[in-house]
């Protein structure tokens, strides 16, 4: 029996090939770090000596970027990096944010979800898994929690993904004969897969690797972290956003997380479109 819920952890169903998801996961894999030689021997050569009192590169250099355009570097307002990063988002200097990035790898997230997802360009970056390659016939399905409460609901939802697994899996089986006289065995699979995988749904379970600048990450955030956004990249934006105050909190501590009715959340910050 399929069990649904809010559990991050994948359940089975009577196809013992399909997995259910219900909550996407984000890891965050990479960041940058400082030079600071570089940047010290940049402060030299016109001068000054400097130091942020941050350790999180990305606020280090989006310090160092605002200061640049003022050369303000040599009688810094008191109050250290965070009260630096507060007066930028204040005053909506928003462009020194740009310089500083991140990587994440997201994985649980729908198809429908990374349609929405890679609308974002500016300041976005995305490397998605490829149907056409990878073999869907052990697949995940990312279920809407308003269809997994409602038993009859689930019941008519699953039966469609089951209809599509299994047409997905027959399909590659046929396609795999059809083109039996291809001698390239890799690319036999291919053709097989990028045909079959037409029928697959929107629900289809994908994983992204993304990169992504602060300033284009807040925009997501009050974009797709708001009420009004779809429930499944609402809680992506969340999970991006309780990430991001951890590890950037100067950058990101502005937004308080709101209670909505369906038990999900939404961001707010008095300091919108920075």
């Amino acid at each position: 029996m399929i069990q649904v819920g809010q559990s991050s952890v994948p359940t089975f169903d009577s196809l013992s090939e399909v997995r259910i998801l219900h909550e996407p996961s984000v890891y965050l894999v990479g960041r940058q770090r400082i030079d600071s030689g570089e940047l010290d021997r940049f402060l030299a050569d016109h001068g000054v000596s400097w130091q942020s009192d941050t350790e999180v590169a990305g606020e280090y250099l989006a310090e160092a970027a605002g200061r640049v355009c003022y050369m303000s570097f040599a009688k810094p307002r008191p109050g250290g990096n965070k009260t630096y990063l507060h007066h930028i988002l204040e005053v909506g200097h928003g462009s020194v944010l740009e310089h500083a990035a991140w990587n994440f790898v997201f994985t649980g997230c729908s198809r429908s979800l990374t349609h929405e997802l890679v609308r974002h360009r500016a300041g976005w970056a995305y490397s998605q898994l490829s149907q056409r390659y990878v073999d869907e016939s052990v697949a995940e399905y990312v279920e809407p929690d308003v269809i997994a409460q409602n038993h009859d609901l689930h019941a008519l939802w699953l039966d469609a993904i089951g209809h599509a697994h299994q047409a997905y899996v027959k399909l590659v089986d046929k396609l795999a004969e059809y083109y039996k006289d291809e001698p390239d065995k890799t690319l036999r699979r291919k053709l097989a897969r990028q045909a079959a995988r037409s029928v697959l749904p929107n629900a289809t379970e994908t994983k992204i690797f993304v990169t992504v600048n602060a300033r284009a990450l807040r925009h997501f955030i009050e974009m797709r972290g708001s009420r009004h956004a779809e429930v499944e990249i609402r809680k992506l934006a969340i999970k991006m956003l309780q990430i991001m105050q951890i590890e950037a909190p100067h950058l990101f501590g502005d937004y308080q997380l709101v209670p909505l009715p369906d038990g999900t959340f939404e961001a707010a910050t008095p300091h919108r479109k920075v």
